[in-house]
């Protein structure tokens, strides 16, 4: 029987396609992996935040240190600590794994009226 040129074709056709859809997969994988490590910095930053605008009575050195501890906590760093009044600015980054960081930023403080009120 004579043989065909076109003996294994299939199997180099299912090799392509299964390392292509090896390759989508793993571009996902690191896209879910991406958005998910941007939501934990992005709440690490809203609670440092947070901790920290609850702090600004007693000044930037304090409020900038308790975000500090709280964004430490969840396994993030602060890049930036800015008071300004009683509203505090927090910029935060989450490694990402093995790929570099997530980083967010997240504003507190109160309300303007309610601040209106106190004075």
């Amino acid at each position: 029987m004579p043989r065909h040129r076109d003996d294994g074709v299939a199997t180099v056709w299912a090799a392509i396609v299964i390392t292509a859809l090896a390759a989508l997969l793993a571009a996902v994988v690191g896209f879910g992996a991406a958005v998910a490590a941007r939501h934990r910095a992005a709440a690490a930053a809203d609670l440092a935040a947070l901790a920290g605008a609850a702090q600004a009575w007693s000044g930037p050195e304090v409020a900038c240190a308790t975000a500090t501890d709280v964004a430490s906590r969840t396994g993030s760093e602060v890049r930036a600590c800015e008071l300004t009044g009683l509203e505090i600015t927090i910029r935060v980054a989450r490694p990402f794994a093995g790929f570099g960081w997530a980083e967010a930023t997240a504003r507190a403080g109160p309300v303007d009226a309610v601040a209106a009120s106190r004075h």
